[in-house]
Order: structure tokens, then sequence, then C-alpha cells
């Protein structure tokens, strides 16, 4: 597994255009990454964290532009989009009518827009990705299988796992260890905050000051 700096972003980006999986730090925890393009490298995130087929992947965009394209937006995401993107906040979404979905991330598909070296990695990629936490996925994770917070925890997760991670960009220590805030945004109805993460309950409130209804928390 090489180790990468967050100056070579480029090669990591190249190494995801050839089909490789790799590790990027978040302020939450290191992600594993793949192509959403990519089913081989996909089934790969699975394998290696022992993820059942059925807890979909994270869907990264790199501007709430391309959301626009693929998902059918309601008002309230919208206002969350605009306000809190790019961001640890992530919204799930439907798909938008006769856009064919990614069978990985599922429908309505868990979609989030990161800032840092996550999000610069998605925007030199030109295209979405899809990630997971790198960690043993539940329920096959044990008491000691905790999400990586260094470069370090990422090299013994790929020596335990045989997981094939390319390249892991190292960035530090991640400093939150805690997951994303997820929001449920389904298509002509009110969001839902579906758990409270790194975005506190309040900044989602605020920025829901939408006109055509009540905030539902």
């Amino acid at each position: 597994m090489d180790i990468l700096t967050p100056d070579q972003l480029p090669d990591a980006a190249r190494l995801l255009a050839a089909g490789h999986v790799i590790a990027v730090p978040t302020p939450r925890w290191y992600m594993l990454c793949a192509r959403a393009a990519d089913p081989a490298a996909l089934d790969a995130v699975f394998r290696a964290k022992q993820r059942p087929s059925d807890k979909p992947l994270l869907f990264l965009l790199d501007s709430p532009a391309t959301a626009e394209d693929l998902f059918d937006l309601s008002v309230y995401a919208r206002l969350l989009a605009g306000a809190l993107w790019p961001g640890d906040l992530a919204l799930r979404l439907p798909w938008k009518p006769g856009t064919k979905a990614v069978s990985a991330v599922g429908s309505p598909a868990l979609a989030g827009c990161p800032d840092g070296i996550l999000g610069r990695l998605v925007a030199l990629a030109g295209e979405p990705l899809a990630a997971a936490v790198c960690s043993i996925s539940t329920p096959a994770a044990g008491g000691q299988d905790h999400p990586a917070l260094t470069a370090a925890q990422v090299a013994a997760f790929e020596r335990t796992t045989k997981a094939g991670i390319a390249a892991v960009v190292d960035g530090g220590i991640c400093p939150h260890g805690r997951h994303m805030t997820i929001v449920d945004c389904p298509a002509g109805a009110p969001a839902r905050l579906e758990r409270e993460g790194t975005v506190h309950a309040r900044a989602v409130e605020a920025a829901l000051t939408e006109p055509g209804g009540p905030y539902v928390g």
C-alpha cells in the first residue's frame, strides 16, 4: 500500500481511474473510496469491510449542481445543500425519474458533498465516488474493530483484512471520530433528521427556513 501526501491527490485520482480502492482522510475518519461507476472496485470495498450487500455505500458528489442532475430534489434538499454543502452532511435522496440508480449506493441514495481532502479528490476524479468507513462493518465487527483515525490504522486494517487498498492519503489524525449527520429528503415531503452527527441538529434546522412547510425533526 502506497502512502501519499495531500499534494499527491492527482496520483490518488489516477489510482481510482485504474480501478483501485484508496483510503482518504476526513475530519471524521478515513474512508475507503472507489469510482461509483466501477462495480469491481465497489465489490472490493464490500469485501474488505465484510459489509452486507444490502448495506449501501455513501455516494460522493463534487457539487450541489451534480445532485440536481441525478436526484429529485425537494425544496428542503436544496436548502440544506445550499447552506451546508460541502461539508459533513449526508442527504438521503430519491433518484430522478429516468436516472439509473447505482445499485451499490441504493435507492434512495445517501449522498454527500465533502469538503477538505476528500472533496478535492472527488473534484479531481471528475465523477461521483462511493465510500465507506475504513473499518469492518457490523455485524462482522468485533469489539476492537474501530474506524481508522490515522494512516497507520489504515495500514493495520490492510494487513489484517488483505483488503488490497492501493494507497492511503496521509492527512494526519482525524479528530472527530463521529458519523456524518443524515437528513432524509423525500421528494415532495418535509425533511426529517435521521441521525445527528458532526453537523448539529440546530444547524440543520437553521438551514430549513423554507416557505413551503414546517421543519420536521
